[in-house]
């Protein structure tokens, strides 16, 4: 089965969570594929720039890009028992 690779962002999609697949520049003068998740920051006629958890920004021209969409947002992590033996509404569990 063959994807036909679409970039499918446009100015409106600023500000919500996408993910860019693209062609970057790789040692040596080779380039390599590369997919970049994030929120959009800019898009116009010349690039896209999306900006990752980790605060970098990364700015992708267009026709670089070989595939980017609108992506929904990351699962909410789950809260974390403390304690194993502790039961909800703070009672311990025993063996009596």
């Amino acid at each position: 089965m063959r994807y036909r690779l679409e970039v499918r962002l446009t100015a409106a999609d600023i500000g919500t969570r996408v993910v860019v697949r693209w062609r970057r520049p790789a040692a040596g003068g080779r380039e390599e594929v590369a997919d970049v998740l994030g929120i959009l920051a800019a898009a116009d006629d010349a690039s896209f720039t999306v900006r990752r958890a980790s605060g970098e920004i990364v700015v992708i021209p267009r026709e670089r890009a070989l595939a980017g969409k609108p992506v929904p947002p990351p699962p909410r992590r789950r809260a974390r028992r403390t304690h194993d033996t502790e039961r909800p509404g703070g009672e311990e569990q025993g063996n009596g």
